[in-house]
């Protein structure tokens, strides 16, 4: 876009011109994946990357962290004895197929995992992923990112869970096909994960949460 300073006394015509170059849109620096893995590795925070850009991940409320707490105690109880890990959301996951590097609030994996190289902090194979939904990443969540999940092979289910008010859903690939298998807003109800056989309870979910809303509103 041009600016016409045809009209301007030298001095103004010279501050509009800095102005109008000030609003002009700067290209987004690009990174390479070994580019960002290296910033990452050193970096103090945790930050997503796709298709060459970092996004900074931002910090999480009280109850979205009392959830992510509940749920790996739960999970870590349940598979001390099972061919299973859990890992909470430090652990980076990488989509090969959409380039996607993130970071599940909660993961499980079984079987020989996989991982992008020797550092062992970037897994590639995932079996049930778990995404706490905020007011900020809701949406996100529940709509590109489990886009992008879905190109994992080896996910099959993918858990939400709202921490603003009692709502959960459980979507499980059968037969190549995702499928929503459970949405609820019950407290007493409970969420059924297949893949491992493992059945959770969404009252013990939500323990020691504060202020969550119950219903559909």
């Amino acid at each position: 876009m041009s600016v016409d300073l045809s009209g301007l006394p030298q001095e103004i015509a010279i501050f509009e011109k800095k102005e109008a170059m000030t609003m002009t849109a700067q290209p987004k620096q690009k990174y390479s994946p070994e580019e960002y893995l290296q910033l990452e590795r050193a970096a103090e925070y945790k930050s997503e990357y796709y298709r060459g850009e970092i996004f900074a991940m931002a910090g999480a409320s009280r109850n979205h962290n009392r959830i992510v707490g509940n749920l790996n105690g739960l999970f870590y109880n349940f598979l001390l004895a099972k061919p299973c890990n859990f890992y909470p959301s430090d652990m980076r996951v990488h989509v090969p197929a959409n380039g996607l590097y993130t970071y599940p609030d909660l993961l499980v994996a079984c079987g020989q995992e996989e991982y992008l190289d020797d550092e062992t902090d970037t897994l590639l194979n995932p079996k049930i992923i778990i995404e706490v939904l905020s007011k900020s990443t809701g949406s996100y969540d529940r709509g590109d990112k489990f886009e992008m999940y879905r190109s994992i092979p080896t996910l099959m289910e993918y858990v939400l869970v709202d921490s603003r008010r009692v709502k959960a859903e459980v979507w499980r690939k059968e037969e190549g096909t995702w499928l929503l298998a459970i949405e609820t807003n019950d407290l007493e109800s409970n969420l059924e994960l297949k893949s491992i056989d493992f059945t959770l309870s969404l009252h013990d979910v939500y323990n020691n949460t504060e202020g969550i809303r119950f219903g559909w509103d």
